[in-house]
């Protein structure tokens, strides 16, 4: 009876050293995950206030608006030159200081737009600004018809990037031909009648190639349409093929959205008005981020030093 007692002490300290090793583990799992699980959730928040959605296509109900938007969260300005061996946008090309008594001009180009909601969310700033719209898509199919509202506009025309995996339908490729270029060029001529500029959404592998940028501005100077450098790669073949045909070069000065940080946003419209006085003029490009909307309405006492015009005004 002793020895029965005895065995069945033991199963008990077997059984009960088990689950003590049992709940140790569980207890390390869940923590664990739960330490996870916080990490994650900071850095979700980080994301969610720096990212905000962006919006992918609309449709009407009961006289309303519904936007739709993408899982993915919205990319800042960095999208334009996505490209592995650029920590930060190209600088802008070297201008000369000009000493005048008039009042420095001040271009701001809004990129990426294809949405009703984002021209509506723009207009009310109370800025002169230009629109540079995407060619349309099934997502978008209305981007050339609200252009054609608008006395002054562009078209944010999509290029080949050395890395960039959202890449957009029919972006012009350096190994294009001078015919599929050119018929690209006719296309958005046809889509966007009034079209006078275009500038390049990505494109930092394209507008590094001499022949590839040739055979644009050859296609583009048929339809008499003047290019603005986005300047998504300081390697950017641009100024040499448009001194080769005798036109003026003429870029971005300022990525304002960058970073998508309301005060990295003010900082740099701050820059874009300090070169404006430095050189005459400027050319600011930025994007209908949530944060960038706030940022240009909050900086309108800063633009009294400066007249802030559309792209024709310069160009």
């Amino acid at each position: 009876m002793a020895k029965r007692k005895t065995k069945n002490s033991k199963n008990k300290t077997k059984l009960l050293k088990y689950g003590v090793w049992l709940f140790a583990l569980l207890s390390f799992a869940l923590m664990f995950l739960a330490v996870g699980y916080y990490y994650g959730y900071l850095d979700a928040k980080k994301k969610f206030y720096h990212h905000a959605p962006q919006v992918v296509s609309e449709v009407k109900h009961k006289n309303k608006t519904i936007s739709r938007y993408n899982k993915k969260r919205y990319i800042s300005a960095s999208h334009e030159y996505a490209d592995e061996h650029l920590a930060k946008p190209p600088k802008a090309p070297t201008r000369k200081i000009v000493k005048t008594t008039a009042k420095p001009k001040l271009a701001i180009i809004i990129d990426d737009i294809s949405l009703a909601s984002q021209i509506k969310r723009l207009k009310s700033i109370g800025i002169p600004l230009t629109l540079s719209f995407f060619p349309p898509k099934p997502t978008r199919p209305n981007s050339a018809k609200l252009a054609s509202h608008e006395k002054v506009y562009m078209v944010h025309l999509p290029m080949e990037a050395y890395n960039f995996t959202a890449e957009e339908p029919l972006t012009l490729r350096v190994n294009d031909s001078q015919k599929v270029i050119s018929d690209r060029i006719k296309e958005i001529k046809r889509l966007f009648p009034r079209v006078r500029y275009i500038n390049n959404h990505t494109g930092s592998k394209f507008t590094a190639d001499e022949i590839a940028v040739n055979r644009l501005i050859l296609a583009l100077k048929n339809q008499h349409i003047n290019f603005i450098d986005s300047r998504t790669t300081a390697q950017t073949k641009v100024p040499k093929v448009m001194k080769n045909y005798g036109f003026k070069y003429v870029a971005r000065d300022v990525f304002l959205d960058d970073n998508t940080d309301i005060d990295e946003i003010v900082f740099q419209i701050k820059r874009a008005i300090k070169l404006a006085k430095l050189h005459g003029s400027a050319i600011a490009i930025g994007h209908p981020h949530p944060n960038t909307i706030k940022a240009l309405k909050i900086s309108k006492k800063l633009f009294k030093d400066v007249e802030l015009v559309r792209i024709n005004r310069l160009y």
